[in-house]
């Protein structure tokens, strides 16, 4: 059965928005589920490459056939060394480790202000000093109404830390794991790479890297893990959604998306997220909604959108739109 490219384009939306909602408010329930951080980057690296380093293997099967030397890391990465590990490293490692661990100090409702809602502001200032791009009046204005709504809810928690909270902890770990995906942004479109393959290449080089050093510091006492005190099923759960689900499967969305809709549409579509998971975070966990955070969000929505309907010029599929969103659609 073949479906039409409007039924395609809008459950690719769908699918998007949700998984990208359900990663922040799965990954903050999964704090309290007995996992530490590095147990569900582990999970989540493990399930995405379960799928995408096969796959890799078989899309540079004709050029290894036909004796070309292709990719890098013995093979598993279709992408030369140097953008591998340069985009592996933001995109593929410090991101899920950052954002991981930011959910074990700030609540879900934290991370749907400062993770989608910083993005645009980092990409738009790496953008400027890498790049050279110009920031026009109207999208500065966008990200002025961002910067207000991420002080609004950091600002907060920050003045709660001299009162020994530790929200500030999350806040700083969100906004910097923000900043590590905007710099991989700027990566896939500095080097052009494409989307599908920049996402396998992340993977990889967080399989050769992390898995190996990881599974060696655990195994000899060096770091804690909860591994062995979880059942086998949350171990699963975690590679499913963490790993198939917010890697691959909404990459292939997100990008199906993006050939729909473009890019200035789907990011219009994506500034739904924050919203979408303050209000999961609320429904399912149970966590009040303050008026800074109602701010926070309002602030931050209105930024994308304002920059984006500001935006002249489109970009590629594979690439960030003029305001945020992220290369593969991986949150």
């Amino acid at each position: 059965m073949r479906f039409s490219s409007k039924t395609v384009g809008l459950a690719s939306a769908v699918i998007t928005v949700l998984i990208w909602t359900g990663f922040i408010v799965i990954a903050r329930a999964s704090a309290s589920r007995g996992l530490l951080p590095l147990d569900i980057a582990l999970a989540r690296i493990l399930g995405a490459s379960s799928i995408l380093l096969p796959w890799a293997w078989w899309l540079m099967r004709s050029a290894r056939q036909a004796g070309q030397k292709v990719g890098s890391l013995g093979g598993l990465s279709p992408l030369p060394l140097a953008p591998t590990v340069q985009a592996g490293l933001l995109g593929g490692l410090l991101y899920a480790v950052l954002a991981y661990t930011g959910f074990f100090f700030a609540p879900a409702s934290h991370a749907s202000v400062l993770l989608p809602g910083s993005l645009p502001l980092w990409t738009t200032l790496l953008a400027w000093l890498v790049l050279r791009e110009q920031v026009s009046s109207a999208r500065a204005l966008g990200l002025g109404f961002i910067v207000l709504g991420d002080v609004l809810v950091g600002g907060a928690s920050l003045l709660m830390a001299f009162d020994g909270g530790e929200v500030w902890k999350g806040d700083l770990l969100f906004m910097t794991a923000a900043c590590c995906w905007a710099g991989y942004s700027i990566t896939v479109r500095r080097h052009g790479l494409d989307a599908v393959r920049a996402t396998m290449a992340i993977t990889a080089f967080a399989f050769v890297t992390f898995v190996p050093v990881y599974l060696t510091l655990i195994g000899v006492g060096l770091l804690p893990t909860h591994l062995m005190q979880v059942p086998w099923t949350e171990i699963l759960f975690q590679a499913v959604f963490q790993g198939m689900g917010s890697v691959v499967i909404s990459g292939i969305t997100f990008t199906q998306m993006v050939r729909h809709y473009g890019p200035v549409r789907s990011t219009m579509i994506t500034a739904l997220v924050p919203g979408l998971s303050a209000l999961g975070a609320v429904w399912f966990l149970g966590e009040p909604m303050h008026w800074n955070l109602l701010a926070g969000l309002a602030l931050v929505t209105s930024g994308i959108l304002f920059g984006v309907r500001q935006a002249k010029k489109p970009v590629a599929a594979a690439t960030p739109s003029a305001a945020t969103s992220s290369p593969g659609g991986q949150p």
